[in-house]
């Protein structure tokens, strides 16, 4: 049914008829604000040398390029969308295949030199999934643990990932089928970099147009005990204070050194030669883009018992596109928190176009969490049938000895490095 505006909300039907159709995509482009409302400051990522992604682009109606800062980048982006999986899978709202390296039986009790002496972890690491990690189930978290007590890879799950491709996605679609939304590439398998690429369906971007740097403004974090930088002090093993030290004593420190005293804002950069700041930025509005390829969907095979049908291609590209539709919608519909300072509010719903057919207006469609909750169950019900794998239930691994070994010995290190002041 359509409302008024035109907006028809998507169902399975429509899916399926644009996944074995012709279209080429679905898009979303919506606009936003910060949360503090039009003006309020945000402040972008910062990348090498501490600087701002900052570039013109042409937008539409402009005569000029704009000047635009990315906010969020297609990485970051696609990250939020799998924790959004993650935390309906943790809801029990979702159920998608998952693998799990479980790191409890090595969880600290507390007691840090108990633990160092036992071998525990000093930070506890919990359950990692499939879904959280970087690269992905090519990922070395996942071939340096163990499956029965086998190395990943050379277990009979894991050996299948040898022969996936793009004219055999179903291993992948088995393990983890947001690879196959969000891109994979398995360089750490024993293929190295011959291994296989899976191009990225989703790509989603938000970036602030109009943007203007703030300037820096000196300031300062009061210390309520104005604890002075003159009066040096000895630091104990574990950084606390050991005493104040006499004046000229040897190892006599500044206070700041074991975060004692004010909290000094950034110093200004120099302009003539680096013409961003910490301060954040203004902007006019921020847009946030996010596209689903058909195309890339339909490049993907999908064998079953070594049998490639078009029954269940079909049913496995339309999983994967009301996957990411899902992963989108529950990540963005009431706005996205990229960062501190840099929460962003639509300025209307989210809404998708199909992209169908060349010079016409594209057909829009709306779609709640709840409605692509319901859309990724009808896609899931129908891919079964097509005797498509789908498990429900993790795979749950086990990290190496060497494994919890190299993350224990990582913690240590890093109870030895020095904080910075603030």
């Amino acid at each position: 049914m359509a409302r008024d505006d035109g907006v028809r909300k998507l169902e399975i039907g429509d899916l399926e008829k644009a996944v074995t159709g012709s279209a080429a995509a679905f898009r979303c482009r919506r606009r936003l604000q910060p949360a503090g409302g039009q003006g309020d400051k945000v402040f972008p990522p910062t990348f090498a040398g501490a600087v701002y992604a900052l570039e013109r682009r042409r937008i539409a109606k402009r005569e000029e390029p704009v000047p635009c800062v990315l906010l969020d980048s297609v990485q970051s982006q696609a990250n939020r969308m799998e924790l959004a999986l993650q935390e309906a899978v943790d809801a029990e709202k979702i159920k998608l295949p998952l693998l799990v390296v479980d790191f409890s039986e090595h969880a600290p009790t507390g007691d840090i030199e108990a633990d160092k002496e036992a071998g525990k972890l000093i930070d506890a690491v919990g359950k990692v999934t499939s879904l959280q990690l970087p690269h992905r189930l090519a990922d070395a978290i996942l071939r340096d643990s163990e499956w029965d007590g086998v190395a990943f890879r050379k277990s009979d799950k894991g050996k299948t990932l040898n022969t996936m491709s793009i004219v055999n996605a179903t291993p992948l679609f088995e393990l983890c089928p947001t690879a196959l939304v969000f891109g994979m590439w398995d360089s750490t398998g024993p293929k190295g970099g011959l291994g296989a690429k899976f191009e990225r369906a989703m790509v989603s971007e938000t970036v602030g147009v109009g943007a203007e740097v703030g300037d820096l403004r000196r300031g300062v974090r009061s210390d309520p005990l104005q604890i002075r930088a003159a009066v040096q002090v000895l630091k104990a093993g574990d950084r606390s204070l050991l005493r104040v030290a006499e004046p000229k004593e040897r190892g006599a420190v500044a206070p700041s050194e074991i975060v004692h005293s004010s909290i000094p804002f950034p110093k200004q950069k120099d302009k003539k030669t680096d013409k961003n700041s910490y301060d954040g930025v203004t902007i006019e509005y921020a847009e946030q883009t996010t596209t689903l390829s058909l195309i890339c969907l339909r490049r993907l095979r999908f064998p079953v018992n070594g049998t490639t049908t078009k029954g269940a291609d079909g049913a496995a590209r339309t999983v994967l596109a009301a996957l990411g539709l899902c992963a989108a919608t529950l990540a963005f519909e009431s706005g996205t928190s990229h960062r501190s300072r840099s929460l962003l509010w639509p300025d209307g719903p989210m809404n998708w176009e199909l992209l169908d057919h060349p010079g016409e207006t594209p057909e829009k469609f709306s779609l709640s969490a709840d409605g692509a909750i319901g859309l990724l169950s009808a896609a899931i019900a129908r891919a079964k049938t097509a005797k498509l794998p789908w498990a429900e239930d993790p795979i749950v691994l086990k990290p190496s000895k060497e494994l919890i070994k190299l993350v224990r010995l990582s913690q240590l290190e890093a109870t030895k490095e020095e904080p910075e002041a603030g």
